[in-house]
């Protein structure tokens, strides 16, 4: 027996690399491509074929479970559907004489605006996108939807639903995007109190909810106010709603409160989202405009000292 336990096995049998050799390689290895990407970007154009390499398998693996939900969907819904229809003739009874009176009076409000010459605001354009999925990272808030660059889209266009506003287009992939929405740590938003016209901006938590951040103590802040888009950023459109303020704590020893926020629109829910057209740049100044405080200008006099 002890001639048959010190029998060595064969060559084929012969094990190969040891396992911790293999994980230290592979995390040296990972490491390095790591760095490479972060500080060289070098990844980008890998990162994008690989993306269009799964986007099919992504799209064939949710095709059951979206067949599924849809036809559970329909079947829940149709007996909401026949009531909701019942209950939209009757608005539609009562609001045909304030419907009816709209167009003369958006012709009047145009020729107002005309007569007192003030600037027409910008309208609000876009595309309807599917979500697809979020993003599979605990530390981030971000969602997929399913229009690309083979959609037009291109970093940086606001996202909003029928609540309010979502997030902001970050990554765009031929034939999808990644969007981060409001509630995620690195993104910001400048917002306005409805109320009281008091600007500041609104900082993702990573949780669900938001804070606004460089309000002094003694503002005018409650619970219940409406945060809308400020416009300031040359990105979002005025007046879209954000979120609408939950909790506000003030202590004497800070010089800011500290004021918590919900969110308005269903940035964790699975549904469809608008995303935006580009803002259009605003106009360079005029070249042949004259500098205040020019001292070469004749049109004021230096006074006499006494």
């Amino acid at each position: 027996m002890a001639g048959i336990d010190d029998h060595a096995p064969p060559p084929f049998f012969k094990r190969g690399p040891a396992p911790l050799a293999l994980l230290t390689f592979y995390l040296a290895v990972s490491l390095a491509l790591f760095v490479v990407d972060l500080r060289m970007q070098s990844l980008g154009l890998l990162r994008q074929a690989v993306a269009v390499a799964v986007d099919p398998v992504q799209r064939a693996a949710q095709t059951p479970g979206s067949l599924v939900d849809h036809a559970l969907v329909y079947m829940q819904g149709l007996q909401a559907m026949q009531e909701e229809n019942s209950r939209l003739k009757q608005a539609q009874l009562l609001t045909a004489p304030n419907l009816q009176r709209l167009e003369h009076l958006e012709a009047e409000n145009e020729r107002l605006r005309q007569l007192l010459a003030v600037k027409e605001r910008e309208k609000a354009g876009g595309q309807v996108a599917q979500i697809m999925y979020t993003v599979r990272d605990p530390f981030s808030r971000r969602i997929i939807v399913d229009k690309g660059q083979q959609a037009g889209i291109v970093a940086g266009q606001p996202a909003i639903d029928e609540a309010g506003v979502i997030g902001q287009v970050t990554r765009v992939f031929p034939f999808s995007a990644e969007i981060t929405l409001i509630t995620d740590k690195d993104q910001a938003v400048p917002v306005q109190i409805a109320r009281s016209g008091q600007r500041s901006v609104v900082f993702g938590l990573g949780n669900g909810q938001l804070e606004l951040r460089y309000i002094p103590a003694s503002a005018d802040v409650q619970t219940g106010d409406l945060l809308v888009t400020s416009g300031l950023d040359g990105i979002f459109l005025s007046g879209f709603p954000v979120a609408r303020v939950s909790k506000v704590e003030r202590d004497s020893a800070f010089a800011f409160a500290r004021i918590i926020a919900e969110p308005l629109a269903g940035v964790e829910n699975f549904a469809e989202v608008m995303i935006l057209a580009p803002r259009e740049p605003l106009p360079p100044p005029p070249e042949n405009a004259a500098p205040r405080g020019n001292a070469n200008s004749g049109g004021g006099k230096r006074l006499k000292g006494r």
